[in-house]
């Protein structure tokens, strides 16, 4: 089951699978219609450069680092979403000779704001023109460094337009989002077209983090309409337990391990370090797992396929416009939502298992989801909310 090529095209899949163009909303809260560019494929103009040869630490002669990342909960390594914003960030920097440097803020996972906005200041303090930040979590921490440090640009990774306290909107923030919805429908429709009938879905944030929502919803969605085209019934476990920190534990393990034994096929391991309880309760069972935001099979042989999001090219994009000229009219105080018609979601088809669902047949439906022709829901159904939701052929079990 092990994707010989895995490794090979790891990088491929990180940083050249969801490409996607540069954009521009009209004014803060632009909506997904609205948002970023009309074309696919564009690039940072820096070459191809392999994340894992690129060095996590650099000296800096003067002790000044001009680009800085401050990591979202869970590890700067978590296989997931720091690990793939974190690649974008030093990538860049590695590709443009500029010295690089991540933060994270301390107390781990019970971080404060107070923590947040520590490391933000140390980064600015330490010569960062760009700091980038992952995940919704920095927001507060965010409006307060931002307006703080009005000369250094700020990219919020899952985040949104920000302002001072005085309402004044902060135009050296620049919000990325994306339509994980949309990914997640890819990832559960395909999963049922291979032939798997009893899902599983953990996600990360406790059920208040927007894009594990989203995604969790959309794979619902998905795995619905597959289930209506093939006239078959398929079942959901659902669940946000063990989930809030985005941490592996044992107790998450022990769930999943439940839902293995009693019939669950494969689980949506939707939330950062979650990844390795859930694909290790997977490899115990013989089961299977479908990997978030970047392509993770190579870190497990129970991976099928992975629900991907553009995160390291965002961050790459984002950051390059405050080098080029371009961040006030593109990102500065803006919201970006990129999605399908961006080529900023889809799913890993060079790496993926599939047995029974073709390329073909995968393309022609993100064709259909970028045209418009297929539009997935984008409703945000925090929680359990989603088992209010009608499907006419998804019993969703919540745990």
């Amino acid at each position: 089951m092990k994707k010989f090529l895995a490794m090979l095209l790891a990088l491929t899949m990180l940083l050249g699978c969801v490409a996607f163009a540069e954009s521009s909303g009209d004014s803060a809260g632009d909506s997904a219609g609205d948002s970023a560019g009309d074309s696919a494929g564009a690039s940072t103009g820096a070459p191809a450069i392999n994340p894992d040869d690129i060095p996590d630490t650099v000296t800096s002669a003067d002790g000044k680092y001009e680009i800085a990342f401050v990591t979202d909960v869970g590890q700067l390594k978590d296989k997931s979403f720091n690990q793939g914003t974190w690649n974008g960030v030093k990538s860049y920097a590695a590709a443009n000779g500029l010295t690089y440097k991540y933060y994270q803020p301390a107390n781990g996972n019970e971080a404060t704001d107070d923590d947040r906005y520590d490391a933000m200041k140390a980064a600015a303090e330490g010569g960062a023109k760009v700091v980038v930040a992952a995940g919704f979590m920095q927001g507060n921490a965010l409006s307060k460094a931002a307006a703080e440090f009005p000369t250094v640009n700020f990219v919020f990774i899952d985040g949104w337009p920000l302002s001072d306290a005085e309402g004044n909107l902060l135009t050296n923030v620049a919000a990325i989002s994306f339509q994980e919805e949309q990914a997640g429908y890819l990832a559960g429709y395909a999963v049922v077209r291979d032939g798997f009938t009893k899902l599983g879905f953990s996600g990360g944030g406790g059920g208040t983090n927007a894009a594990c929502d989203r995604y969790g919803y959309g794979f619902a969605q998905g795995a619905n309409a597959a289930a209506a085209e093939l006239g078959i019934q398929v079942e959901l476990n659902y669940s946000w337990q063990y989930g809030a920190s985005f941490s592996a534990s044992a107790e998450l393990q022990t769930m999943i391990a439940g839902w293995y034994q009693t019939g669950t096929e494969i689980v949506f391991a939707c939330g950062g370090s979650m990844f390795q309880s859930i694909a290790a309760a997977a490899a115990a069972a013989d089961a299977y797992v479908v990997g978030v935001d970047v392509d993770q099979s190579y870190e497990s042989e129970t991976v099928v396929t992975s629900a991907l999001k553009g995160i390291a090219e965002a961050a790459q994009l984002s950051i390059a416009s405050n080098y080029d000229g371009t961040w006030a009219e593109n990102y500065g105080g803006k919201l970006t939502v990129l999605g399908a018609v961006q080529n900023a979601v889809g799913l890993p088809t060079d790496t993926w298992s599939m047995e029974v669902f073709t390329v073909e047949e995968y393309n022609a439906l993100l064709a259909a989801m970028q045209s418009g022709e297929l539009v997935v829901d984008a409703t945000d159904y925090q929680g359990d909310a989603i088992t209010t939701v009608e499907f006419s052929n998804l019993k969703i079990i919540y745990e």
